[in-house]
């Protein structure tokens, strides 16, 4: 993997970001997408958010000359409802009166000066996927942490994944304990490594990196 770290700028701007991603999986995200970018390859995110994961991967794409992909409907995943833990009112359209994190996200990228290396894909995961047909570089799991959700965006997604590129699954925690926030992802990682298509390259905190070595899904 890729020990390069972004310039010191870019990760001021995912810092500076609205968004749940540490420094240190940051990084690790950011190292597997200057290794998959070697493919040629876009590189693609399920679960947008605001855009803090985004920069590292779109910076990582201009390094490499690729596009990264964001794949979201912006109307944010379960925990991030009004009156649960991870919800941000400054993210409800006022008018509407529901989520919409596609503003924060269009100036967030802006602001890191990133807007021409990314393509976003607004709407439902298993709806574009169902359509997408080029062959991806990278694919980061990070939208809703429910079964039903983590597993369509591993169906719809992973079998894009080129021979060498890279599956990275966020929030993959094994202990019960954590079922609402990271028991759906770690089922999903477990499911990966079962299908004898991946094999795993590093583990940073939550966030797991694996690479395809054979077809398969």
């Amino acid at each position: 993997m890729a020990a390069a770290a972004p310039k010191p700028e870019i990760l001021a701007a995912f810092e500076d970001a609205k968004g749940f991603m540490p420094v240190g999986e940051g990084l690790a995200l950011y190292g597997a997408a200057l290794d998959a970018g070697r493919l040629g390859l876009p590189l693609l995110e399920v679960g947008t958010y605001c855009g803090r994961s985004a920069i590292l991967l779109a910076d990582a794409a201009r390094e490499c000359g690729v596009t990264a992909l964001t794949v979201d409907h912006h109307r944010g995943s379960e925990e991030q409802q009004p009156g649960w833990e991870y919800h941000d009112p400054q993210t409800v359209d006022p008018e509407l009166g529901v989520m919409d994190t596609l503003p924060t996200f269009r100036r967030t990228l802006y602001r890191a000066g990133l807007e021409e290396h990314v393509v976003a894909l607004v709407g439902r995961s298993p709806q574009i996927a169902k359509v997408w047909g080029t062959p991806l570089g990278l694919v980061f799991i990070d939208g809703g942490h429910t079964d039903e959700h983590a597993n369509a965006d591993y169906e719809g997604w992973a079998r894009h994944i080129a021979e060498g590129g890279l599956l990275v699954i966020h929030d993959v925690f094994p202990e019960p304990e954590d079922e609402f926030t990271g028991q759906a992802p770690y089922r999903v990682y477990l499911r990966a490594l079962a299908s004898g298509a991946f094999t795993e390259v590093s583990a940073t905190d939550s966030l797991r990196v694996l690479r395809r070595t054979r077809a398969g899904s």
